[in-house]
């Protein structure tokens, strides 16, 4: 959809961006066969200019030109282009404060592999393992995430960030990411009813008592987070190519469901249940 784009050319709004798909300026390849285009020749150069810089910017690999061109709600465009290097990315804490609470484990996934990281194990790999990565999809990690992660290792996350909470809310899902899951007719199975106050319970019942059943829960809760945000980023991809002329073209498959590493232990999640509930 990024080669279909011409917004983040100064000038270029939605409404010209139409007319531009109805003249017949439907992909940046058209500018180098300009025959029968119905525009003006002044509007034809410049065009042709920006569009040569957008294509030098996406051989170095310079995705945040695009980041910082296209308004936030039009992110999702560059998505596919972009997927080759995005991870999935979600944290549990042992609490709701970015600024006076901690990170107890991290998912990373980037469509193949599943990453996980853990506080007082592992933590710190998660610093050497983001590296590689130009774009980050998460859900509410703007004002969550990448602010908590960035607090407690005191670094700058600087990826291209699609943050889903925003995309999906444009297209009128709500209730958080567990409700944006249901409705788009995601399942989490055992999980159902898991949310990030039962992810702190089961911290501090792990902390409390050794209980790797209680880690692993927890673990199973957090890595199902980040297997989630492909399928939701890619049915949310689609929905958005509906409002396009590209519809027929441009759709994606939804992603396999990766062989997960933990599983939730349900007398686990019974008990605490039980206890807090």
């Amino acid at each position: 959809m990024l080669n279909n784009t011409f917004h983040h050319i100064p000038g270029i709004g939605m409404k010209s961006e139409q007319d531009l798909w109805a003249a017949g300026v439907n992909h940046w390849d058209r500018l180098t066969d300009p025959d029968g285009l119905k525009i003006s020749p002044k509007r034809l150069s410049t065009l042709t200019r920006y569009v040569a810089e957008s294509r030098q910017r996406m051989a170095e690999k310079n995705y945040t030109y695009f980041e910082d061109l296209l308004p936030p709600s039009l992110h999702w465009r560059f998505f596919p282009e972009f997927r080759h290097t995005t991870a999935y990315l979600d944290i549990e804490t042992t609490g709701l404060e970015w600024d006076c609470e901690t990170i107890t484990t991290i998912a990373l996934y980037d469509g193949d592999t599943i990453r996980y990281y853990v506080q007082g194990q592992n933590l710190d790999d998660f610093l050497k393992d983001i590296e590689p990565y130009k774009v980050l999809v998460t859900y509410n990690g703007k004002c969550f995430d990448v602010p908590f992660i960035e607090h407690q290792f005191g670094i700058r996350l600087d990826q291209v960030h699609l943050d889903l909470r925003y995309i999906l809310k444009s297209l009128g899902f709500k209730g958080g990411l567990k409700g944006c899951e249901k409705s788009m007719g995601i399942d989490r199975g055992e999980l159902d009813g898991v949310d990030g106050y039962f992810a702190i319970l089961l911290w501090n019942d792990y902390l409390k008592n050794r209980d790797v059943k209680a880690l692993e829960t927890l673990l199973a809760y957090n890595i199902e987070d980040v297997v989630n945000l492909e399928t939701l980023m890619v049915k949310a991809y689609n929905l958005k190519i509906q409002e396009t002329p590209f519809a027929q073209t441009h759709e994606l498959p939804l992603p396999p469901a990766p062989e997960l590493p933990f599983h939730p232990d349900l007398s686990t999640v019974d008990r605490l249940r039980r206890r807090y509930y």
